[in-house]
């Protein structure tokens, strides 16, 4: 194989510097949006979605922490783990000062990206959660929303500003309006934003379902600005579990759940058939179990459309809508790669996960490579960056396009 190309990550995250609120809110919010205080940490617990339970003592370790309205969110090393050995990659709190300053400050994040062979990242929140749920939370909706905007103005400006693309924008939207949201698209779009977060289940959030027709504001926006729709695993505040007294590693291992239970609600719902333009992404999903859920799927609308409720509503078989309208993405998936006639060469993109305990920083080309291993150069190329440049509208690698029909 030709030398790896240079990767487009379509999956990091980015822990939110301490300046990011009291900067970006307007003047009559600052003194209630989000500000970090330095606080001792004597236990904690995480019990599901973004709640923990935490115990503050005087003799605890000390901690950064997040505190808007009754929300103290701590700073934990297994969210920032880049930089410790695996077995150090514990949920224990730290301070800025703990974490590697990639996590937080763009110019580090970027010569850590060149270190990986990373050209440019897109990266989820870490304060607003994968979504932007905090802040669908908030007692106050005008603050929310003013916190949402900041954010987006922040992540814009500031931590993609003066990358040079190496960082590309994502954006949270305001989840209880969806008239609201398509209008933060719109902005956004303005801009040049081609990517907004999205809940993968938005029911678990308490939110109608995308069977309702209450996001069909938000859906067209996202279609009329070729915005791509991010869904991470745990977006809605939900992993799969079995027991309660499971260790965490359970959890992590059924991950991928979330995502085949929002592929498969998707391509039942009509919205791909409405939306045709629509284009939605599976962020940390893995692929490995994408041929099975589309053959599933294409039995049961073939066999069971009619008492299913779908007769009228899906007029092909649902893996026509995967192929057309959706991307799944990867970082260890050799299942994936062998089945990839049929999760398709081009709806996979791959991610690094920077800084979470999944990264493969700083071996990704090492790692990436031997998953390439046996692929033809065009389909290496559209794993490692051509589907992410295509999803996500990217001026990259215009010499590769297909050139314009003539006029006729």
């Amino acid at each position: 194989m030709a030398e790896l190309p240079k990767i487009i990550s379509v999956d990091d995250h980015v822990v939110e510097p301490a300046h990011v609120w009291e900067t970006w809110l307007p003047e009559k919010y600052r003194d209630r949006g989000p500000k970090i205080e330095r606080r001792k940490v004597g236990g904690m617990k995480h019990i599901g979605g973004g709640t923990y339970e935490q115990e503050f003592t005087d003799d605890g370790r000390p901690a950064d922490c997040w505190v808007f309205e009754d929300l103290v969110y701590i700073h934990k090393r297994h969210v920032a783990a880049v930089g410790y050995s695996r077995d150090e990659m514990t949920m224990t709190p730290m301070t800025y000062e703990e974490m590697r300053p990639g996590c937080y400050e763009p110019k580090a994040r970027i010569e850590d990206q060149v270190i990986n062979h990373v050209e440019a990242s897109l990266c989820f929140p870490t304060l607003p959660r994968f979504c932007g749920q905090t802040f669908t939370e908030a007692k106050d909706h005008d603050l929310g929303l003013a916190c949402i905007k900041a954010y987006n103005d922040w992540m814009v400006e500031e931590w993609c500003g003066d990358s040079g693309g190496a960082l590309i924008p994502l954006i949270i939207i305001p989840l209880w309006d969806a008239d609201l949201a398509a209008a933060e698209v719109r902005r956004n779009a303005e801009r040049g934003v081609h990517a907004v977060c999205f809940s993968e289940v938005p029911s678990h959030l308490g939110l109608p379902s995308i069977h309702s027709g209450f996001w069909d504001p938000f859906f067209a926006a996202c279609e009329d600005t070729e915005t791509t729709m991010n869904m991470h695993i745990g977006s809605s505040s939900r992993m799969p579990a079995t027991s309660p007294d499971a260790p965490v590693a359970v959890a992590a291992s059924l991950s991928f759940n979330n995502a085949m239970a929002s592929m498969s609600d998707w391509l039942f719902s009509g919205n791909l058939v409405k939306f045709p333009d629509l284009k939605l992404a599976y962020s940390e999903g893995q692929i490995g179990w994408i041929p099975y859920i589309l053959e599933r799927v294409d039995d049961v609308w073939r066999e069971h459309r009619a008492w299913g409720g779908v007769k009228d509503l899906i007029p092909e078989p649902p893996s026509t809508y995967y192929y057309r309208n959706m991307f799944g993405c990867f970082f260890r998936d050799q299942h994936g790669i062998d089945s990839i006639d049929v999760v398709g060469v081009d709806n996979i993109t791959f991610e690094t996960d920077y800084p979470h305990t999944d990264s493969t920083w700083p071996d990704t080309k090492e790692i990436a490579t031997g998953f390439m291993e046996g692929l033809d150069e065009e389909s290496v190329y559209k794993i490692m960056r051509g589907n992410a440049i295509r999803m996500l509208h990217l001026d990259l690698d215009r010499d590769r396009r297909p050139a314009a029909a003539a006029p006729a």
